[in-house]
């Protein structure tokens, strides 16, 4: 019997063994490629291609190596967040005055949440290069404030490796010397008093750091931080503040406006802005009771028959605090001849541009912001139409319950307070 066709089934069944076991790797290449040429326009990977368009997605990912990391510099401290504040447009009062009123928001401060913030780190660091201070060795930094600038030192004080030692009127709202206490600072709150009385805020806090210094069973010496007349208040201004609000607003607006306590922050923006622009106006807001406003208008702080500084009065008559003062200080004195005019505002358009603020742009601030704000309107209003105003919110609203918002009262449901309600009617 010839075997040839038992032969050829066993040939040809191992051929087919052979041929199925190769084309089983070949397949699904052969079907993916199939497959993608097949696919519809409207998948992932061929959205918005033609039909005769082809991507081959590869992957490269077992054979790239990562790209190192890209160095990047970390600030270091909370120091490194002073300076750099918003400027942003207060919508109601533009709308309400047709001009542009923007608002540099320095309690956007990192350190101490306010604009004194900028004073304290450049009193500190003046101070150490001029080796009057030295970290870490038990220096005790000295100051007299109604509150903001204690904070601002209370806070870079521990970052930079001083004791603060705080003297305040008894007045001032008592949740800022809870939030010094709290810092670590020493706390005196003494009577108001005027400035030629010994017990008077600022000349206790002198005398307590030349005592530390002079005592030497106590570690390191006392310095007397003296904001009102260290010339790094303003300096901090001239060097910071300006410059951000020139730049914020591209070198261009009509009018600053700010009030003065050591007067630092209205003579150093004054002496920054006043030569890069045309014809700026330089606008002082003073509370009530302050002789600022008389300084500016009349060239004294009194009545001319008193001399200044001589006269014994009490604390700056107002509800307002951190600005207004009676006396002559050598910041507000640095800038005093750039400035072109002077606002007074009440005690009550203070508190009712507060609730204003908080009615209709949801921004809650103390005293100080809202007598800044009531002026800023108001010469938006001597202006007219077109112009831009910058002012400065100093600080939170939540430093000022227990005295200014206390008396404010809260805006509860309100929705349709007028302007007119604070700046009175338009003259027409």
């Amino acid at each position: 019997m010839d075997n040839r066709p038992r032969l050829y089934l066993t040939a040809a069944f191992l051929c087919g063994v052979l041929l199925t076991l190769g084309f089983k790797d070949f397949y699904p290449d052969l079907e993916r490629r199939f497959r993608r040429r097949r696919m519809p326009i409207d998948t992932v990977a061929g959205a918005g291609l033609a039909t005769k368009d082809q991507i081959d997605l590869e992957d490269h990912t077992r054979s790239q190596k990562p790209d190192k990391a890209h160095h990047v510099e970390v600030p270091e401290g909370i120091e490194t967040c002073v300076g750099n504040t918003p400027l942003f447009r207060i919508k109601s009062l533009s709308e309400e005055t047709g001009c542009e009123i923007l608002a540099k928001a320095e309690f956007l401060n990192g350190a101490g949440g306010s604009p004194k913030d900028r004073v304290a780190l450049n009193m500190i660091k003046t101070a150490e290069e001029q080796g009057l201070l030295t970290p870490h060795s038990g220096d005790t930094i000295y100051e007299g404030t109604v509150g903001s600038t204690g904070i601002s030192l209370a806070t870079i004080c521990r970052a930079r490796g001083y004791l603060a030692h705080i003297c305040m009127p008894s007045d001032q709202a008592t949740e800022k010397s809870d939030l010094l206490l709290k810092l670590g600072a020493v706390v005196d709150r003494v009577p108001p008093a005027p400035i030629i009385d010994p017990m008077h805020f600022v000349n206790r806090a002198r005398s307590l750091a030349a005592d530390h210094t002079a005592d030497p069973k106590r570690p390191g010496r006392g310095y007397f931080a003296d904001q009102f007349e260290n010339q790094a208040n303003w300096q901090s201004h001239y060097e910071g503040t300006g410059p951000e609000i020139f730049t914020q607003c591209g070198g261009k607006l009509d009018a600053f406006v700010a009030g003065a306590g050591t007067g630092g922050t209205i003579a150093g923006v004054a002496r920054f802005l006043k030569p890069k622009l045309s014809g700026p106006r330089v606008v002082l807001a003073d509370p009530q009771g302050s002789g600022l406003f008389n300084r500016i208008k009349n060239g004294v702080m009194f009545h001319p028959l008193e001399r200044e500084g001589t006269r014994r009065r009490s604390q700056v008559d107002t509800i307002v605090e951190g600005i207004g003062i009676n006396r002559v200080t050598a910041n507000f004195e640095a800038g005093r001849e750039l400035i072109d005019d002077a606002i007074k505002v009440s005690d009550e358009e203070a508190m009712a541009m507060a609730r204003w603020l908080a009615e209709k742009d949801g921004i809650f601030v103390g005293s100080s912001s809202a007598v800044n704000c009531v002026a800023a309107a108001r010469l938006a209003r001597q202006l007219g139409p077109g112009n831009r105003i910058v002012t400065i919110l100093c600080d939170s609203g939540t430093r000022h319950l227990s005295k200014f918002w206390a008396q404010a009262g809260n805006v509860g449901g309100r929705t349709e307070s007028q302007l007119e309600e604070i700046l009175g009617p338009r003259q027409k």
